[in-house]
């Protein structure tokens, strides 16, 4: 083992791809639906094979290796979800790719319902983002509404404690009516007459 490999410390890091997040992100939904399809055809060459074990009693996997029929996605089923997974967020890629494989591990699908559990997934996805958009919409809408302040308060109401038309405690005994609900140390809240 030579040393020039431990002397590359100081040398400048690998420059980035130059790709686009939209296309890393297509790269890595689809190998993930690649390698769950293989993973799926796998997982149903077993399960004929244990059934044939059990119905002819004999193994004979051990003295013919039949080559296994592989499943592939019709090439405008692959232009449709490339389409669908460029519009993904680069954010919820890594979302999308966990709740995948949860389905998958739930459902334990058939190589040709792989594809169509993907597309769901992205779908839901998309909805989630579309969502979440709106929210953000709806959040900076409000934060860039002008704001009412205590000036605008003061010309909607006006606040009147010595108000000549304040009726007192005599007034009322004068003329026997009940007096009023509110407290008569709280000042009056009029809002302006319109005229």
């Amino acid at each position: 083992m030579s040393l020039i490999s431990w002397l590359r410390w100081n040398e400048a890091p690998s420059r980035l791809s130059s790709r686009s997040p939209a296309e890393m992100v297509l790269e890595t939904l689809m190998m993930e639906l690649t390698g769950q399809m293989r993973e799926a055809e796998k997982q149903q060459w077993e399960r004929s094979t244990t059934v044939r074990k059990v119905c002819t009693g004999v193994d004979y996997s051990w003295l013919a290796s039949t080559p296994r029929p592989t499943y592939d996605l019709s090439p405008s089923e692959r232009l449709q979800l490339e389409d669908v997974c460029v519009k993904i967020h680069p954010s919820y890629c890594g979302p999308a790719i966990l709740r995948f494989r949860q389905l998958l591990a739930e459902q334990e699908p058939e190589v040709q319902e792989v594809s169509q559990i993907f597309r769901s997934v992205l779908q839901e996805v998309l909805e989630r983002m579309k969502q979440e958009e709106e929210a953000h919409k709806l959040t900076r809408q409000w934060s860039l509404r002008p704001r009412g302040s205590l000036a605008t308060f003061k010309t909607r109401a006006r606040i009147a404690p010595f108000a000549s038309d304040i009726r007192t405690i005599s007034e009322d005994v004068e003329r026997d009516v009940p007096p009023p609900l509110r407290s008569w140390s709280m000042p009056e809240f009029r809002a302006p007459k319109a005229n």
